[in-house]
């Protein structure tokens, strides 16, 4: 039997994060509005209008400052400096005041695991002679004898004047930040409180304070884990979650910031470790997706129909062979060691993941974003998915963007006609191309259809908003969930306030038939398909068609 209590504990967060829904944009692909081919900063304000009609609480918008773009923006060469091609410090400033008009956050993305090649701290370290910046990246002390093999093939030798090799955090031309070793083993691993990395921080700190006070209102911390090293981690795991200690101390520094300074500002890690960002390390919430049951929630079809072949299936697919215990599993043991802690966000999309349309329908598109709405903690939305926009294959890799990320981060599609009318400039001056098909959805048709999917994401997400039991901090609880087995049903619960939530991907009709501890004399269907359920005695029975969901609140 699942027993549903209604109790539940909030947060230490800013209170408007609890029943909060939040938007990404990417700033590249999201509005061109001088005709160069390529998003920028007055494009997003041109178009912030219509990111509140969506109901949404806010955004997080992609790197803008300064780089040479081999990693799409995540390779900072100017910390201070808004990147030429989106606009100036100035069109930031507006940015920020235009979204406070409207009551909308910002949050600003936050990379400081490392730098751009270009960045002048690293061409000062690189050089042969001890400066200032020496430290501040980390580097062995010759040329020529490799460091342990537990960091293979995450240093470069060969740069610079400098008698060493210098340790990269991604990509070969993004050199990691200096934030000690947790257990160092050679000369040149630094202890995490020396005084070279204590002063790199500082200044990592007055960034923070740079765009806080400019007017952001929080930040999303990209690869949150990866910072201070640790000489037993194998492989590329160094280039995510390290789990130290030292890493919790550093991020904590900056809560205290921001608990001082910044009280209603937000504070996400791309952790992907619930336990390590929330448990001391000082986040409001983290965004977990890197781990193999996400997959097996939503990603194995886009890499078996990018490659060719099948590396499993995925529970939201219509073919009906996935698991929801393989996501479950690991998803409730992070939730368990978390609630009440902060809040576990669960993406259905970004800018490094595949779109929720590859190949779904959009009956498929609305329930995989419904299941976003009703789990715990914070949605976000991945701009276009609103709209159901495709991933595009075979598009060109562009700044570091190999599949699927290419695919993903193509161009909004605001209108039918010219570029989808992204921008003005010709077809093949576009950051990315658009969607060619004929069909591309776009927001002017469906802005124009009551049943569209973006309407209807709108009414998701005021349900969201106006339903206790949907709260980001409400009990959660799954109350069917077999291996191997549709539909997947959960409560969520405030109080006496107490939804249920039935979703079946499969596109066939499946039954279940579960005990529950409360007595529900009757349903009211808050969104979705009307679907059979019943009550005896507190045991249930549900017939879901194929390709459904539905929310019910129950009365008792």
């Amino acid at each position: 039997m699942a027993v549903i209590t209604g109790k539940y504990d909030i947060p230490d967060c800013p209170h408007w994060l609890h029943k909060a829904v939040l938007y990404q944009i990417y700033p590249q692909t999201f509005y061109d509005s001088n005709g160069d081919g390529i998003g920028d900063l007055p494009g997003i304000i041109e178009k912030m209008d219509y990111v509140k009609s969506l109901g949404v609480d806010g955004f997080w918008i992609n790197p803008f400052f300064e780089s040479p773009f081999n990693d799409a923006g995540y390779d900072v060469s100017d910390y201070y400096k808004v990147a030429p091609r989106y606009g100036t410090n100035d069109d930031a400033r507006r940015m920020f005041d235009e979204a406070e008009k409207r009551g909308l956050k910002i949050l600003f993305d936050y990379v400081i695991s490392y730098t751009s090649i270009e960045h002048p701290w690293f061409r000062e370290s690189a050089k042969q002679e001890m400066n200032k910046y020496s430290n501040w990246y980390i580097w062995t002390d010759n040329t020529w004898i490799n460091p342990p093999d537990v960091y293979k093939d995450a240093f470069i030798k060969g740069y610079g004047r400098r008698n060493g090799q210098f340790m990269r955090n991604f990509y070969w031309s993004q050199p990691a930040l200096n934030y000690g070793f947790a257990k160092p083993e050679k000369d040149w691993m630094l202890p995490i409180d020396h005084p070279d990395i204590l002063a790199l921080q500082e200044e990592l700190k007055k960034i923070l304070r740079f765009w806080m006070d400019m007017g952001a209102d929080g930040f999303r911390a990209d690869m949150a884990g990866a910072l201070v090293k640790n000489a037993n981690i194998t492989g590329n795991d160094q280039f995510f979650s390290t789990r130290d200690e030292g890493t919790k101390i550093f991020w904590n520094k900056i809560r205290k910031i921001f608990d001082n300074e910044y009280p209603d500002a937000f504070m996400v890690a791309e952790w992907s470790h619930p336990e390590s960002a929330l448990n001391g390390g000082g986040f409001h919430a983290d965004f977990f997706h890197w781990f193999a049951g996400y997959n097996d929630l939503l990603q194995k079809e886009s890499w078996r129909i990018m490659n060719g072949y099948s590396e499993g299936h995925s529970f939201f697919d219509r073919e009906g062979k996935g698991n929801i215990t393989n996501f479950l599993k690991t998803y409730m043991d992070q939730y368990n060691k978390t609630k009440g802690k902060g809040y576990i966000l669960l993406p259905i999309g970004n800018h490094d993941l595949s779109r929720l349309n590859i190949k779904r329908t959009r009956k498929e598109l609305e329930m995989i974003i419904a299941f976003s709405i009703a789990m715990p903690g914070i949605p976000f939305i991945y701009y276009g998915n609103e709209i159901g926009m495709r991933q595009l294959y075979g598009n060109p890799f562009v700044e570091g963007a190999y599949k699927p990320r290419a695919g993903a981060r193509t161009p909004m599609q605001w209108a039918p006609g010219r570029n989808l009318g992204f921008s003005s400039a010709p077809p093949e001056q576009l950051y990315l191309p658009v969607d060619a098909a004929a069909d591309a959805p776009n927001v002017e048709e469906q802005e124009k259809d009551p049943n569209s999917l973006l309407n209807s994401v709108r009414k998701l997400i005021e349900l969201k908003k106006s339903e206790p039991a949907l709260a980001a901090y409400a009990e959660f609880v799954p109350v069917y969930a077999r291996e191997n087995t549709y539909p997947f049903i959960f409560a969520r619960a405030a109080g006496k306030e107490t939804i249920l939530a039935i979703f079946n991907p499969a596109d066939r009709t499946e039954t279940a038939e579960f005990a529950l501890n409360i007595d529900a004399a009757s349903f009211e269907l808050l969104t979705g398909k009307k679907i059979e359920i019943s009550n005896n005695n507190r045991i249930y029975s549900v017939k879901a068609p194929g390709i459904s969901y539905a929310i019910y609140k129950l009365q008792y």
